[in-house]
């Protein structure tokens, strides 16, 4: 096989899924590990349902991988428990391979007193448990790649959004869509960072193309690198929906009459619940992200692999839209 072989792990996630059609697309032979069998891949994709603890299995599977894209995100209530095992048998895996191991990551890390501008060289200061695993899981990374045992990149991002349900974004802002009401989980001023995950998956080939068979001017066998994506206010991510609604036909016929409604999350009750909802307690913790103005430098990442396309926010929304059954 050539270097062009990249096995990712928890392909039928939503990152993983677009990973998956990224590398496809680009030409790369794609190894789409998954716990279930999925129906249909793209065309050239070969399944692999070795389970990740089965370390010699998914070895064997992908002999030849020179590229190993984690995509596996444990329930957010069970962080504390999962991440760090989960994460390090993809470790594992991805050193018996001597592939380079590419983590999706966040701005977590920077803890709740985050700046407003994120560069791959801000101090991080986690303060709060999902802060200080994301911390330990690039630590651990780095500790693997300076021992010699695999070469290790980070492309940290903001929040997902695109490629099917379980964001922020259908969770909360189009819940209520077909009702005419849009909500927002913080003021409506702060500007917030976005990674529409096609992009970033695309993102994420450059970045694999760039670094393989080996590293490549201006990387190093452990590399941070910041994904852009989009910085939107709460407005502006408001008006990109109901301007990708009017042009998908998504509009409900009650906002032509009165326009549309806009609400906000009730922090203070899901605070409260979070003695008994494990799931309220894990959102609660992350208001901070709502409130505190964001955005990611992305001039290391251009400088690494060159300008990458970008999906224009109302285009992104509209296909975001469609693939979440709004048309």
């Amino acid at each position: 096989m050539s270097h062009r072989v990249v096995l990712v792990l928890g392909a039928r996630g939503r990152l993983g899924a677009a990973a998956v059609a990224a590398f496809a697309a680009s030409g790369w032979h794609v190894l789409a590990q998954a716990r279930r069998a999925q129906a249909a891949w793209p065309a050239g994709v070969v399944p692999v349902t070795a389970a990740l603890a089965d370390t010699e299995a998914l070895v064997a599977a992908a002999a030849g991988a020179s590229v190993v894209v984690y995509a596996v995100n444990p329930p957010y209530t069970d962080w504390a428990r999962q991440l760090m095992p989960l994460a390090c048998q993809g470790l594992d895996v991805a050193q018996r391979l001597g592939a380079l191991f590419m983590l999706p990551g966040n701005v977590y890390g920077y803890g709740d007193q985050l700046p407003a501008r994120l560069q791959e060289q801000t101090p991080q200061h986690p303060n709060h448990e999902k802060a200080r695993l994301r911390v330990q899981l690039e630590a651990e990374i780095a500790r693997r790649a300076e021992a010699g045992h695999l070469r290790g990149v980070v492309i940290r991002a903001g929040d997902f959004y695109g490629s099917g349900r379980g964001s922020w974004l259908d969770l909360v802002v189009l819940k209520s869509l077909r009702s005419g009401k849009l909500v927002y989980p913080g003021p409506l001023d702060r500007a917030h960072a976005w990674a529409y995950l096609p992009d970033l998956a695309r993102a994420f080939v450059a970045v694999a193309e760039h670094a393989t068979p080996g590293p490549a001017p201006g990387m190093s066998t452990f590399d941070v690198l910041h994904f852009a994506g989009h910085t939107l206010t709460g407005a502006e991510l408001l008006a990109a929906v109901a301007a990708a609604a009017d042009d998908v036909g998504a509009t409900p016929a009650v906002v032509a009459r009165r326009g549309w409604r806009h609400g906000s999350l009730p922090w203070g009750w899901m605070r409260a619940a979070g003695i008994v909802v494990p799931m309220c307690k894990a959102l609660a913790e992350m208001r901070y992200l709502w409130f505190r103005p964001h955005a990611l430098s992305g001039a290391r990442l251009l400088a690494c692999v060159g300008e990458l396309p970008q999906t224009p926010p109302r285009q992104a929304m509209r296909q975001a839209l469609v693939d979440l059954g709004f048309a």
